[in-house]
């Protein structure tokens, strides 16, 4: 969860309260028109004030009522609560120690303030329902949702609360309220990590299609394996949730192209979108390209372009290229693997390769130019397979939705699954070494009743934490 509060976390009886997940929570006092005090998670309280103000110019007025809870505070009113309602009411609408939204944080519930007074017996609010569905109405503005809905008492477990909200965040609130979900059923539908093959079309860029998968999956944690222009199109790895976590084990992987070049023509950004720096009437034919493709270094150190989102010094080698510094461009080993040529004309000429990870096509076809001393810039790339990930696998950027599949942590990686014994359970989830009682080389993905736990490699005969994935 790093250093940001997971403000979509569901508490509730089959998902009980872990301090673990509310370790970083920052919490602000409020006090009711009763002089009653209330603790409540900084941007809840921030959001129950704007709430409370934006009800007002509307002739609303409620007040808090309830705030965090402790443990020893939800015991006592599971303890008097029988004694004044009754078994039932406690069993529809008290939560269990440990399952009570109330541990968060991120609740409260309100009363209505009529004639002065405070109301705050629920009894007396049900009888109000017309009035709280304005309230209702207007959560989503605040980055509020009504936390326990008519007619989903099935799915909460608790009866019918208008008066019981929660802090989700804007975009989030808007979702769960437009579609009618409760918090549990936008779990099970948004709560998913994963690896998703997207086709991205000519004319975005990977961020764009990042940002789209983003939106679609109600998440900022999304993330991308290799770059590529918005000329380019073809396969991108994207990574959701805990699956950004394996990011460098995929980004390793070999990557294969279908790349376009225009013979007579090079660019400032090495593609035909760029200005022109130099021009020939030289033409190629089937000799040079033989040449070109038998001949052509299969390792050697490339320069990365001038247009690219390297950095020297600090700065981006872009920012100098859009400024016209001239600056030394840095070099990188590449391994060009396959080099096959499939289609050719005088002045173009289309090929299939296989090369290491940060190798720039723009620069090869620059570098492919100088060695048949013909200036060359790409014209089209696709991008058709990333290490055992296929284009013909991808969707479609408009075809994907909150139901797409994605591909599981485990199937993504190339490495053991093991399922972890009970005794090194208990280390690994606090990051601790083990020792190598699993036979494993290298890494290791460790489960545990089909959860993906961490990720460990071996170092001198034991096991230590490389990636947690809880």
């Amino acid at each position: 969860m790093g250093n940001k509060m997971n403000y979509k976390i569901v508490v509730n009886k089959n998902k009980r309260y872990d301090k673990r997940d509310f370790s970083n929570i920052e919490l602000k006092e409020v006090v009711n028109s009763l002089h009653e005090k209330y603790l409540l998670e900084k941007r809840t309280l921030k959001a129950f004030l704007s709430l409370k103000k934006d009800l007002e110019n509307k002739n609303i007025f409620i007040d808090i009522v309830d705030g965090i809870r402790t443990f020893d505070e939800q015991e006592k009113i599971i303890e008097d609560y029988p004694i004044e309602y009754g078994e039932e009411y406690v069993k529809k609408y008290v939560a269990p120690i440990g399952s009570s939204e109330h541990h968060t944080g991120l609740c409260f519930d309100v009363g209505l303030i009529i004639d002065g007074k405070l109301v705050s017996e629920n009894d007396e609010l049900l009888e109000k329902e017309n009035l709280f569905e304005k309230v209702i109405e207007i959560l989503p503005d605040h980055g509020l949702i009504l936390r326990y809905p008519k007619d989903k008492e099935k799915v909460t477990g608790y009866g019918y609360e208008p008066w019981h909200y929660r802090y989700v965040g804007k975009n989030t609130a808007r979702l769960i309220m437009s579609n009618r979900l409760t918090l549990e059923e936008y779990d099970n539908l948004y709560n998913k990590s994963g690896v998703i093959l997207v086709n991205k079309p000519k004319g975005i860029t990977s961020r764009d299609a990042v940002d789209r998968i983003s939106n679609i999956f109600d998440t900022n944690k999304v993330g991308h394996n290799g770059t590529l222009d918005p000329l380019a199109e073809g396969l991108l790895v994207v990574t959701i949730n805990k699956a950004c976590k394996i990011n460098e084990l995929l980004i390793c992987e070999d990557k294969e192209y279908i790349a376009e070049v225009k013979v007579g023509l090079e660019t400032d950004t090495l593609d035909l979108e760029g200005k022109i720096e130099k021009i020939s009437n030289k033409k190629i034919d089937k000799d040079i390209l033989n040449n070109l493709f038998e001949k052509f270094p299969r390792r050697y150190l490339q320069k990365v372009p001038s247009y690219s989102a390297v950095k020297v010094n600090g700065k981006k080698l872009y920012e100098y290229a859009r400024n016209d510094i001239k600056i030394e461009l840095p070099e990188r080993e590449v391994i060009i693997k396959e080099l096959e040529l499939l289609d050719y004309r005088e002045d173009f000429f289309k090929f299939r390769c296989v090369v290491s990870k940060g190798t720039y096509i723009r620069s090869l076809i620059k570098d492919m130019g100088d060695f048949i001393c013909i200036p060359c810039t790409m014209s089209s790339l696709i991008r058709t397979k990333q290490g055992k990930f296929l284009l013909s696998e991808a969707l479609n950027l408009n075809d994907i939705s909150i139901n797409s599949k994605l591909i599981n942590i485990g199937d993504a990686l190339d490495i053991p699954i093991k399922e972890i014994n009970d005794n090194d359970y208990k280390l690994v989830i606090n990051g601790s070494k083990i020792n190598n009682n699993y036979n494993i080389k290298d890494k290791v993905l460790f489960v545990k009743n089909c959860d993906f736990i961490a990720i460990y490699k071996t170092i001198d005969k034991q096991l230590f934490c490389y990636k947690m994935l809880k």
